[in-house]
């Protein structure tokens, strides 16, 4: 018997200068795990504010966006934008949820992950944590490349002969933004079989090596607070000098944007999901 086909995604939503999927974080994982069971890959992004801000200054980081088959809202100016506007996002779908709900549906069916990234030892310990509360997960391989290693031929071929080798359903690159990103751009045609996935800090959070925020926290926006409150030097200038004055111009804009009427879609080169 052939596997259900996956869900159909909904139509994109404009936002900004991209558009943005509305589906919840359940609508996302079983359209992810249904493609692979039908043998199909893809390119999940979880866009946050900067993605959204980059995409409005820089015309190639939109266009490398509209490549991802599944764009999602990870932040919580992304949903209230598009309630502001009259396209409604059912909520946030992070990476640092989807590291979890996404391995938990590959373990149902027995298939398998690989890890790229984050801080030394962490993908490991990462694996052996969810590989023991999803049984039936494999996760077939971890790799912490150096720093630079993006611009290194020979890392890099490294990076595609264990992809080769291992063959999983899902890559997992745990790296900082836009990075991980142009990681996986320059990787996917090594398996395109596989669902490619950036999900940045989030090994440190399975690891509790960094505490995410309290759910309550979360639900209220401010788990960027959080983040920030623990990496001050790092996250400063993202978050305070070019997140939260974009943050404003961002909502204002949808708010405006609704007054005006619809807005016509955005062309995106994004390849169109089949019915089943």
């Amino acid at each position: 018997m052939n596997p259900p086909a996956p869900p159909v995604l909904p139509a994109p939503v404009p936002l900004g200068a991209t558009t943005i999927h509305p589906v919840s974080e359940e609508h996302a994982v079983s359209h992810v795990i249904g493609s692979i069971l039908a043998g199909r890959g893809g390119w999940l992004i979880t866009c946050n504010l900067d993605h959204l801000r980059r995409c409005g200054f820089d015309p190639s980081w939109a266009e490398l966006i509209g490549r991802a088959d599944l764009r999602v809202a990870d932040g919580m100016p992304l949903v209230w934008a598009g309630r502001l506007q009259g396209t409604p996002l059912p909520g946030r779908v992070t990476g640092s949820n989807l590291i979890r709900s996404v391995n938990r549906g590959l373990g149902q069916h027995g298939r398998s992950a690989v890890f790229i990234g984050g801080n030394p030892g962490a993908a490991e310990q990462a694996a052996t944590i969810l590989m023991r509360d999803y049984p039936g997960l494999r996760i077939l391989a971890c790799a912490c490349p150096p720093f630079g290693f993006e611009k290194d031929a020979r890392a890099m071929a490294d990076l595609r002969d264990m992809l080769a080798r291992t063959r999983p359903d899902v890559v997992f690159i745990a790296l900082s933004s836009p990075k991980q990103d142009f990681v996986i751009r320059d990787l996917r045609d090594a398996l395109p079989s596989a669902w490619w996935i950036g999900v940045g800090i989030s090994f440190s959070f399975v690891t509790g090596e960094v505490a995410r925020a309290p759910k309550w926290v979360q639900k209220l926006g401010l788990e960027w607070l959080h983040r920030l409150v623990q990496e001050p030097r790092k996250l400063a200038r993202r978050y305070l000098i070019d997140g939260i004055p974009f943050a404003l111009r961002l909502l204002l804009g949808s708010a405006f944007a609704r007054l005006r009427g619809p807005r016509a879609p955005l062309v995106s080169n994004e390849s169109s999901t089949p019915a089943p």
